[in-house]
């Protein structure tokens, strides 16, 4: 006979069940209450935050539960914004077009590996599956020979610049410092009908709610356990028969998998993708949203996201020549204030209010 009361039970279901309730809250902010209060050029704003969100649930996983500062992730972020640019540069193009730049750069060829993004349901399989591979292949090498810590960090971020440095060479290719931009179509929608760019925001939102639900579950399976277990103590893991490198990999695979997500929704909602948005500097920046909104928490890597992106507006906005100082000042004082994030903020306020009371 179970001795658990009816408010033991009503406890445990909370705990429980409060992050997906707060996931549902945030889908209603960002599906319904957005689209309905702010102007196009808001909401338009609001869904480049939202890429950078998606991404940053990624190394939420990977950093906060793993252990592993990702600081190359603008590369993963870089290969699902570029395949999907590739394919509404061609989809403007028309079927037997090539893209703008190459007649303004080069000789009006086009190289052999544009051909197959013409094709919608390749360019969305390529999204998911050619990350998926350059990480299993890089994240292999990296995590069988035990590379971690400061050294990985430094690895993976300068993967990023060397991405970066290949997108500015490659003009012919890739449209070099300018990057792919003027997308007109996203899958036969026209993307200068608002109607169709809300449509656009309301995927990317989705895709966000739909991120958060899977690494939710995650964090309550068997593997979320042992990818904590793996972050602590790897050597009494491994003891226990589990391969840490494989544990390792999974979440780094599925983190470059939502990096890439972000990036592909991020082309068309921004209108451009260059290499500026996938270098070091822009790595960086989603370390410090997920550093701000706490990596350890469900909600708080992309709610720091959103924080960040729409600091940057902000204070842009207000400060067009010293914004990057004042963000600056802002990420150096919370991380000092509230080395866990933001999100950490309830739990010290509930430990203090608690200790007032005892």
């Amino acid at each position: 006979m179970s001795t658990t009361t009816a408010p033991g039970r009503s406890a445990t279901l909370l705990r429980t069940y409060a992050p997906l309730l707060a996931i549902a809250v945030l889908a209603v902010l960002l599906l319904v209450v957005a689209p309905a209060t702010l102007s196009a050029f808001r909401l338009n704003s609001l869904g480049k935050y939202i890429c950078w969100a998606i991404a940053a649930v990624g190394i939420g996983l990977a950093w906060g539960r793993g252990g592993m500062l990702v600081m190359g992730q603008g590369v993963f972020f870089g290969l699902g914004g570029y395949a999907m640019a590739m394919h509404l540069k061609l989809e403007a193009a028309g079927p037997e077009g090539i893209p703008d730049f190459m007649i303004l750069y080069g000789d009006g060829t086009m190289p052999g590996f544009w051909e197959p993004f013409r094709s919608g349901p390749f360019t969305l399989v390529a999204i998911v599956v050619l990350p998926a591979l350059a990480a299993t292949g890089l994240g292999w090498l990296i995590f069988k020979r035990r590379v971690k810590g400061a050294y990985f960090a430094i690895l993976t971020q300068a993967l990023a610049v060397v991405f970066a440095t290949l997108l500015v060479a490659t003009i012919k290719e890739t449209g070099g410092f300018n990057g792919l931009n003027q997308f007109t179509l996203f899958f036969g929608y026209n993307l200068y009908d608002p109607v169709n760019k809300q449509m656009v925001y309301s995927i990317a939102a989705g895709l966000l709610i739909g991120c958060l639900v899977v690494v939710w579950q995650l964090y309550r399976s068997r593997f979320g356990e042992l990818l904590v277990a793996t972050r602590d103590a790897e050597e009494r893991v491994r003891f226990l028969g589990h391969d840490p490198a494989n544990i390792k990999l999974v979440a780094f695979v599925i983190a470059a998998v939502m990096a890439s997500i972000g990036g592909a929704m991020f082309a068309p909602i921004a209108g451009i993708i260059s290499p500026s948005d996938v270098d070091a500097t822009a790595s960086i920046f989603l370390i410090a949203g997920v550093a701000l909104g706490g990596r350890a928490l469900l909600l708080g890597p992309a709610l720091g996201a959103l924080t960040v992106g729409f600091g940057r507006t902000y204070l842009s906005e207000q400060f067009p020549t010293q914004w990057t100082y004042f963000l600056g000042l802002l990420f150096v004082l919370v991380i000092l204030l509230l080395p866990r994030g933001v999100g950490d903020l309830p739990r010290l306020v509930r430990a203090r209010f608690g200790r007032s009371a005892a």
